[in-house]
């Protein structure tokens, strides 16, 4: 076992990481003996002036982002930040992130990534969840001074010991690291390559949605995703060549895969923005000549909506992967006709990686009304219980190949949800697969709203409406919507004598640390929400009748 995962008590988690297991993935060269941080160091000898990063501010070159992640890892070291410790990052998605995220590597830290759009409610849990001792941040984020946030923090009880403040890297790499507020000089300070992250290490801690309430914390190794980088190169023909784009954020895994692993492995340069515009987006794939887009499927919709794809030669775009969400029929073959790229998807969770994924060589039709075909590694199954099911039958899918993270931390009951007995990694989704391997999905197991490719778990929203003074019972279900996918609504009852509306709710929840991107966008307010027979709230009525009930509130 490698020396800075946690040792997990689950016979899964051990069967999965077994010897013998590594040994076979590390002989069929599905995995690798190297990290992130060497290649991109051999990138920096060999072609330094090269582009890595396109940003918001300027452009990084490989010998900068080499020499940028060294110094803000000597920085680290200084602080007193030991090999093994984990630090929370929370930044915008720019060249800044990725030099973070390089620079814990290099110190042998382990990353706790946060999403941008996190809330202070999320934050605190992900803290405390995760032990991370140390907060790197910018000076300010969404327009909150971080200094002011620590403090709170600390006067809360919250051990965070140190506060990295970093610059934007690409509009002013010169200016000063700060460690609790004072400008921090590493001179002299030397790295120990013994301390640096090893493939099988724990390089990273993030987030994904539960059903139960707040996210669990999934623990990754950088094998699995050099492993993915193999396959998304294989499906599309991904190399060195190429300009990649990544739309999705940095900590989480679509992100890490399409701006963080696979461009630095091809020495590719890479387009990242702090926030997502249709529009720029569009401007600057006819710039920079974007031949790779990483983007959710609600992305690429705003996409086709903006005034921009009629008066932009996106010539260069050949290839589009898309996911997190269903992939609409239409509108995918709408994008193709208006760019020229290609749309392709792999299908997985942050938890499994991928299971199965569509490549140049499919039709159409088999690259956007299936999930494509079955990753022969990945070796995947269909269950019903525990139970395995008939060819050409429906269930659940599980795998168990070099893709798979190694499990949540520290939780063993979420585990034993997550693993089958025999160790095979669950999907929450329902689907078949036909006789040429083709996966299809069909239904989900879990309570989650799928909004722009972001989970978002209908019992946090439901626990987090709960809490308002006015509400005595609150039930979250997925509204549909042509550009998100589906969006949040919130059925509600309230106490007698108590109104709301949407707005009110919306402030409350931001004002007590909600994500903004776990607010509902619907509110409807019922005298009383339908019950099943048990007494619980019948939400399968309020599904099916959610467009009638929007229509009827909107008039």
């Amino acid at each position: 076992m490698s020396r800075f995962v946690p040792q997990v008590s689950s016979d899964h988690f051990r069967n999965l990481t077994s010897s013998d297991r590594a040994k076979s993935y590390l002989d069929a060269g599905w995995w690798e003996n190297r990290t992130l941080a060497q290649v991109i160091a051999e990138h920096a000898a060999n072609r330094g002036d090269s582009v890595a990063f396109y940003g918001d501010h300027g452009a990084t070159t490989w010998s900068a982002y080499d020499a940028l992640s060294t110094a803000l890892a000597k920085v680290l070291v200084a602080a007193g930040i030991k090999p093994g410790d984990r630090m929370a990052v929370w930044l915008p998605d720019s060249a800044t992130v990725h030099i973070a995220f390089v620079a814990a590597e290099k110190a042998g830290i382990t990353i706790v990534g946060i999403g941008a759009r996190a809330g202070e409610g999320e934050l605190r849990y992900l803290l405390g969840k995760t032990g991370a001792t140390s907060l790197l941040t910018l000076d300010r984020h969404r327009d909150q001074d971080m200094a002011d946030l620590v403090a709170t923090l600390r006067s809360e009880g919250v051990e965070l010991g140190t506060h990295i403040v970093v610059p934007m890297f690409d509009a002013d790499p010169d200016a000063p690291m700060l460690v609790n507020g004072e400008p921090f000089d590493s001179t002299g300070i030397l790295l120990d390559p013994a301390d640096a992250m090893g493939p099988d290490d724990l390089f990273m801690l993030n987030s994904t949605s539960g059903t139960t309430g707040m996210p669990k914390c999934v623990m990754h190794n950088q094998h699995r995703w050099f492993y993915f980088h193999q396959k998304a190169a294989q499906h599309a023909d991904l190399t060195g060549d190429d300009v990649f784009f990544g739309a999705v954020p940095a900590p989480f895994g679509f992100g890490l895969w399409t701006a963080h692993f696979t461009p630095a492995i091809l020495g590719a340069p890479c387009v990242v923005r702090e926030r997502f515009s249709a529009d720029e987006t569009i401007q600057l794939i006819e710039r920079h000549g974007v031949t790779m887009l990483g983007a959710v499927s609600t992305q690429f919709i705003m996409m086709l909506n903006s005034p921009e794809m009629g008066i932009r030669s996106l010539e260069t775009l050949r290839v589009i992967f898309t996911g997190g969400e269903a992939v609409p029929t239409n509108r995918a073959r709408a994008f193709e006709e208006q760019t020229g790229a290609t749309v392709l998807q792999f299908f997985g969770s942050n938890e499994t990686g991928l299971l199965t994924g569509t490549t140049l060589r499919d039709s159409f039709e088999q690259r956007v009304t299936t999930a494509g075909r079955v990753v022969p590694e990945m070796n995947v199954r269909l269950f019903d219980g525990p139970k395995d099911v008939t060819p050409g039958g429906t269930g659940q899918p599980g795998g168990r190949g070099p893709a798979l993270c190694l499990g949540y931390l520290d939780d063993d009951a979420a585990n034993d949800q997550l693993f089958t007995a025999d160790g095979w990694m669950l999907m929450g989704d329902i689907v078949t697969i036909d006789a040429d391997g083709y996966l299809t999905v069909t239904g989900r197991t879990s309570d989650i709203i799928i909004r722009g490719g972001k989970n978002i778990s209908a019992v946090k929203v439901e626990s987090e409406v709960s809490t308002h003074p006015s509400v005595a019972l609150a039930a979250a279900v997925a509204a549909p919507d042509d550009v998100f996918g589906e969006r949040v609504c919130v059925f509600v009852e309230l106490k007698s004598g108590h109104s709301l509306g949407l707005d009110e709710l919306q402030a409350y929840l931001l004002g007590s640390g909600t994500s903004k991107s776990d607010l509902p966008e619907h509110l409807v307010v019922l005298d009383q929400l339908p019950r099943a027979s048990g007494g619980k709230v019948a939400k399968g009525q309020l599904k099916a009748g959610v467009t009638r009930y929007l229509t009827a509130v909107s008039g």
